[in-house]
């Protein structure tokens, strides 16, 4: 089953079509929600949350050498690293490469990530696997959802739902980007893994890489 985000997120949501609506709302940075007066900062890098990454394991976020959106590439957005850490602007990154779109809120996602981490673990020196915490304001309970899953994997902060045009979110998470070596999107779904073997299969579609 597909999660959609919770009512106060909604909420802010329509705040924000209103304030469009009335011509009041100025551009909106990837780590704000909500649009006008309604604007909110998510913080996503306090010493708790930095305290709680390290305790859980989780990887520092990628190093990019190069930005700018190649055609058919990821988008150029910068965001910030979930727990502290670089920020990472995604049209840099290369694969072969699968990003894990998720979120606390998010019940099926729970479900999934332990599938996204033996992937990581089993495969990361040929897959890498990144996490984008989606359109979600309470960073503290995404560390502690990952840390309960035993994500080690990167993950970045996407509260503001920067990534919602460019990835195509409409019906809800969670989510699957595939991103090859030229840094090309060569898939995008929205589906509840169920399995390892189902990953690992989508993984072969996509990226061409057996595992």
């Amino acid at each position: 089953m597909i999660a959609r985000p919770p009512a106060p997120v909604l909420a802010l949501a329509l705040a924000l079509a209103l304030s469009v609506g009335l011509g009041s709302c100025s551009a909106q940075a990837p780590g704000e929600v909500g649009g006008g007066p309604f604007r909110i900062r998510v913080d996503v890098n306090t010493p708790e949350l930095r305290a709680a990454k390290r305790q859980a394991g989780i990887a520092d976020c990628p190093t990019v050498d190069s930005t700018g959106q190649q055609p058919g590439g990821l988008p150029d957005l910068v965001l910030a690293c979930l727990g502290g850490g670089r920020e990472v602007n995604l049209s840099g990154l290369r694969g072969p490469l699968v990003v894990n779109l998720w979120a606390s809120w998010c019940g099926p996602c729970r479900e999934e990530l332990p599938y996204y981490q033996q992937l990581h673990e089993q495969a990361g020196e040929r897959v890498a696997v990144l996490g984008i915490d989606y359109e979600d304001t309470q960073p503290d309970a995404a560390l502690e959802v990952a840390a309960e899953a035993g994500v080690t994997y990167p993950l970045l902060a996407d509260p503001g739902g920067a990534v919602r045009v460019p990835f195509r979110v409409a019906r809800g998470l969670p989510g699957v980007v595939f991103v090859d070596e030229q840094g090309t999107i060569t898939h995008i779904e929205y589906l509840v893994i169920d399995s390892y073997e189902q990953l690992s299969g989508l993984v072969d579609e996509h990226l061409g890489v057996r595992l």
